[in-house]
């Protein structure tokens, strides 16, 4: 088998262990509500944009700032867009470009630590110093000086926000690297000749990833909230775009006299932002058992 093959099968075990320690045993109803949240929001992200009941764009100035009711279940913005419209359109671009962004951000830490944990050791040092340097500048400040840098979109929140982020995830997984390779199974494959590359990919990274699965997890409730921090101070998606965060921009000026506007895209950020958080705490208590006395 190749290298690459070795570490597809490696992980794969991994993932497969930590689903089956998941679903492979009793779950507190809150967790049960959260996970059943969750998967609601998810499918709403993946079939949002296809069963609005309005064009989330198409505008309409004479049913203008309509507040909710029959017709329109939420009411309407300054255009006249049917606000229950937007906020189903939107949970595909935040929801998804959310998980997309943890994604990204874990691949990217997972093959820096691996990389530098390969590394001769004054190059490992230099990689995690470039991290914790990184990590010094708060996270959003970071995120946003890149994404204004870049200009406003949905592509530039994902690019700034998975390079603010990566560091941390790639500081973590070095440090459990770095205690799994004093382990006396890896020490007796040093002893048989095994390849440091082959003993990375066979043995020490497919045993350092629950704590990647629990990090990306709690992860998605932050990312939620920052993603739409940064539409909100405009430099997401320009209009008309209906991710949550612009949604909410776009409604404060009429929060006095259409309170719907920016209201119901803020509980639609919280309701997510708590859900996923619930789900990374329960998958936490799930992997490292040790943690369920503080939960």
């Amino acid at each position: 088998m190749t290298g690459i093959e070795l570490s597809t099968a490696g992980v794969g075990r991994s993932i497969g262990g930590t689903v089956r320690r998941l679903f492979g045993r009793r779950v507190a109803l809150v967790d049960r509500f959260a996970f059943g949240t969750v998967a609601l929001l998810l499918l709403l992200a993946a079939v949002g944009p296809f069963v609005t009941p309005f064009s989330p764009y198409e505008v309409d100035p004479a049913q203008a700032l309509m507040s909710p009711g029959a017709g329109h279940l939420l009411g309407t913005d300054d255009a006249g867009r049917d606000v229950f419209s937007r906020i189903l359109a939107g949970a595909g671009t935040t929801l998804l470009a959310a998980v997309g962004i943890v994604v990204l951000s874990m691949i990217t830490g997972v093959l820096v630590a691996s990389v530098a944990a390969l590394l001769p050791r004054w190059a490992d040092e230099a990689v995690m110093r470039v991290c914790d340097i990184c990590m010094s500048i708060p996270s959003l400040v970071l995120a946003l000086g890149l994404a204004a840098a870049i200009g406003p979109s949905l592509p530039s929140i994902i690019i700034a926000m998975v390079a603010a982020s990566w560091p941390g995830t790639a500081r973590l997984v070095r440090g459990i690297l770095r205690e799994t390779m004093c382990g006396s199974y890896v020490e007796a494959a040093q002893v048989l000749g095994v390849s440091r590359l082959r003993l990375m990919l066979r043995h020490v990274l497919p045993n350092s990833m629950d704590a990647v699965y629990v990090q990306a997890s709690m992860e998605i409730s932050g990312t939620i909230v920052m993603m739409s921090g940064l539409a909100f101070l405009g430099v997401g998606a320009p209009p008309p775009s209906p991710d949550w965060g612009s949604l909410v921009a776009q409604g404060q000026q009429f929060i006095t006299s259409a309170w719907w506007v920016a209201l119901f895209p803020g509980i639609a950020i919280t309701i997510s932002a708590i859900a996923f958080g619930l789900v990374g705490d329960a998958v936490r208590g799930f992997v490292d058992p040790a943690s369920r006395s503080t939960r």
